[in-house]
């Protein structure tokens, strides 16, 4: 299917990883009523997953392209939530991130920024978001940042 975002995405360059299962005992998405709520989606890029901590080996900017990974999975996981229609998403209502950092490091907001600028990249006004960035002592499988999304659908 491709409407206006599928339109953006190709405009962009970017390509949507496929939407990667499930690592436990949870569902990639949920909707209620009109909400959709996407579970953290790791970093990972076509080479596998994007693993170090932020303060430790890891600049600010190599989390910030982590995190746009971890955008374009939680993308893929609402298009296949929403039977391949992106369109649906009305607005990104908010991001959750979570940084595998030193206890020093305090650029949370800029590695997360990665997320943010892409949804606001990919869906414009309607992908200004709410949004909370906070430091983590550890990920699972050791990645460097994990993000989680609220999405609106029409």
């Amino acid at each position: 299917m491709t409407g206006k975002i599928d339109a953006r995405l190709a405009e962009l360059g970017l390509t949507l990883p496929d939407a990667p299962a499930p690592a436990a005992n949870y569902v990639p998405a949920v909707q209620s009523g009109n909400m959709l709520y996407v579970s953290g989606q790791i970093s990972a890029g076509p080479e596998g997953l994007i693993t170090g901590k932020l303060g430790a080996g890891l600049s600010t900017e190599d989390g910030a392209a982590a995190a746009k990974r971890c955008a374009l999975a939680l993308i893929a996981q609402a298009r296949a939530a929403c039977g391949g229609d992106l369109d649906r998403i009305a607005r990104v209502v908010k991001l959750v991130g979570f940084v595998n950092s030193t206890a020093e490091f305090t650029e949370q907001p800029k590695v997360i920024n990665g997320a943010s600028d892409l949804m606001v990249e990919v869906f414009g006004d309607a992908g200004r978001h709410a949004r909370s960035a906070v430091s983590a002592a550890s990920l699972p499988f050791g990645v460097a940042v994990e993000v989680e999304a609220i999405f609106e659908l029409v």
